[in-house]
């Protein structure tokens, strides 16, 4: 296995339709596309498999691509091509139309211009369905249009130029386009069985054009839909605002953690998850980050999405589902290379069956913000919460799997047995607000317990700071979290004195932190996780030490990639973006920093 043959990480860009989304190399390669949705089986997926994973390469002979950008506020990529004669722009996309996230179509648009002289281009399309695992049956309608179909996955294939089948499963084509002109390739998702009774769509050129352009439209919409944020960080704050759209299913109002699986937080280990799920703390997140910058419907849409995904019991509770609402989401592993021989690469993910606590702290909480927006529960909505905070009441003293789904033995994490707290705290001050019936008393006894508890075996008094678990003496980047949901004062003794201690312990250059430092049971070593930097830049933002939040800030943001986007964790060491990408939670908690230092700026002047 050669690694060197692997593009790190950051050089991938991403492109989607609320639907399903493709990762594209800097050389013009489509290496991880899932259709139609981000959480099925992949298209392409050379980017976890360089010799079976497949891929859709649009290159330029003896040439090289160039810069590349996204165009103005729109989820439309441009590449430059530098040929021997000429140049041009590779332009990709995921085609959007009227009807906007709620058509469930899917379709990759890729687009050729030559912009000087002439420019030789090649092409080549090798689908690989279901993970690598199925060599198509590649079928010719015209010169023009092809199908590739395998199991239940079906792919129409359409090209201004004539394309030729090569090894029965692949399509092939070379061109030479002089300045002016364009070429046009699609990729649409279709379902085998349609095709034997009707060909494959076929799309003509001004149809795809029109596409193209309506795409970009419906971007520049919906960013004009927000309320920038002013100052330096605005652009950055809208772009990480784009990737979370790209990321919501436009039908269910569910945001995936990642589009990509088993992206490794450790190059060469097994450090090795599928993020392409929806995770429960996630949404109070997004209610949180999204609604401040005005995009009200997509905090709505995954709150909703939330609340009904989980409120059938709290004893069917799971912590993650499908982005489609799915519950069954085994963990399995596939014969494939991985990332630069990261191996296993798995599918699913096992955590949707873990005891995580703060699950239930979320839920209240997102209930919580969304009334003091203006939108109290209804009856139904406020039964499940009394079954939530009734449950934190009963299970705040469990040990759990935590934040960061601990494989190993669970523990009993401060950070859990504070979102209990929360559950109980937010529970009482909803039913006070709301005028609503509740076991107040019970509540309150609770809630006294937790905080005790918290404050005599969560808290380090000789050192001033929290603790990772009860009887630790280990950090946590979790605790930097305490007062985002009000169980300490931002700029309480105890929590200053926590942020020094977390920052102290786990810094591994300039405010990038490690998530923590005790060994959980599992091989390979962590690279830093970029939410606690953000997380971090809030509260030094909230305790007025705005010089050394700008600086974190700053440390932080330098790790995304030329196009804006963030991984999971980065190594200082190796300059490189680890872990699943572009990661929500860190675009998340990007938007909270920024607002948090832009506030303090503002209340400061």
């Amino acid at each position: 296995m050669d690694s060197s043959a692997y593009p790190r990480i950051g050089d991938y860009a991403l492109i989607g339709d609320c639907h399903s989304a493709a990762l594209i190399s800097r050389s013009g390669s489509i290496e991880w596309c899932c259709m139609p949705r981000l959480d099925g089986g992949s298209v392409f997926g050379r980017m976890l498999d360089r010799e079976r994973g497949g891929h859709c390469t649009i290159s330029v002979p003896r040439g090289r691509a160039g810069d590349r950008t996204y165009a103005g506020d729109a989820l439309v990529l441009e590449t430059a091509l530098h040929g021997e004669s000429g140049d041009g722009v590779l332009i990709d996309c995921m085609t959007m139309r009227e009807g906007g996230a709620r058509d469930p179509h899917c379709q990759v648009l890729r687009v050729v211009e030559c912009t000087r002289g002439t420019i030789e281009v090649e092409i080549e399309i090798v689908p690989r369905f279901d993970y690598g695992s199925v060599r198509p049956w590649v079928r010719r309608h015209s010169p023009h249009v092809h199908s590739a179909v395998g199991g239940d996955d079906g792919l129409a294939v359409v090209c201004d130029v004539q394309l030729d089948i090569a090894d029965r499963h692949d399509l092939r084509a070379t061109a030479r386009l002089r300045a002016g002109d364009r070429l046009r390739l699609s990729l649409q998702s279709v379902s085998p069985a349609d095709l034997e009774y009707e060909p494959p769509p076929h799309p003509d050129a001004d149809e795809l054009d029109a596409r193209l352009e309506a795409t970009r439209e419906w971007w520049r919409r919906w960013a004009d839909g927000g309320e920038p944020l002013a100052g330096p960080e605005g652009r950055g704050v809208q772009r990480s605002a784009m990737v979370l759209k790209a990321l919501q299913n436009g039908r269910t109002g569910a945001i995936a953690a990642a589009p990509t699986t088993s992206l490794p937080e450790s190059p060469g280990g097994s450090r090795n998850w599928d993020y392409r799920y929806s995770w429960i703390r996630d949404s109070a997140y997004s209610v949180r980050s999204l609604a401040q910058l005005g995009y009200e419907d997509e905090a709505d849409g995954f709150r909703r999405f939330v609340q009904r995904s989980s409120a059938g019991s709290v004893e069917d509770l799971q912590v993650l589902y499908g982005v489609g609402g799915e519950r069954r989401i085994q963990e399995a592993e596939l014969d494939l290379e991985g990332w630069r021989g990261s191996r296993p690469v798995r599918v699913g993910n096992a955590a949707s069956g873990q005891l995580q606590l703060d699950a239930l702290g979320e839920l209240v909480n997102l209930a919580w913000r969304w009334h003091r927006r203006g939108h109290s529960p209804d009856d139904d909505l406020w039964r499940f919460l009394v079954e939530l905070v009734d449950s934190a009441a009963e299970k705040w003293d469990q040990a759990d799997a935590g934040i960061w789904e601990w494989r190993d033995n669970p523990k009993h994490f401060v950070h859990s047995k504070a979102m209990c707290w929360a559950a109980l705290e937010r529970g009482l001050a909803l039913a006070k607000e709301c005028m609503r019936k509740a076991p107040e008393q019970r509540w309150r006894k609770a809630r006294d317990a937790v905080r005790e508890a918290i404050e005599e075996k969560g808290f380090d008094k000789s050192r001033g700071t929290y603790v990772q678990a009860f009887g630790s003496t280990e950090l946590d980047g979790a605790l930097l979290l305490l007062p985002t949901f009000g169980f300490v004062e931002w700029d309480d003794a105890r929590m200053v004195g926590t942020v020094d201690a977390v920052r102290d312990a786990l810094d591994v250059g300039d405010g990038l932190l490690l998530r923590y430092s005790e060994d959980d049971g599992i091989a390979g070593k962590e690279g830093a996780f970029l939410a606690c930097s953000f997380w971090l830049v809030e509260c030094l933002a909230h305790q007025h030490r705005l010089e050394d939040a700008q600086a974190v800030f700053d440390r932080a943001v330098a790790t995304a990639n030329d196009l804006g986007l963030f991984g999971e964790e980065f190594s200082p060491e190796d300059d490189e973006i680890l872990g699943n990408f572009p990661q929500g939670l860190t675009h998340l908690a990007h938007i909270a920093a920024a607002v948090a230092l832009n506030e303090q700026r503002v209340s400061g002047s």
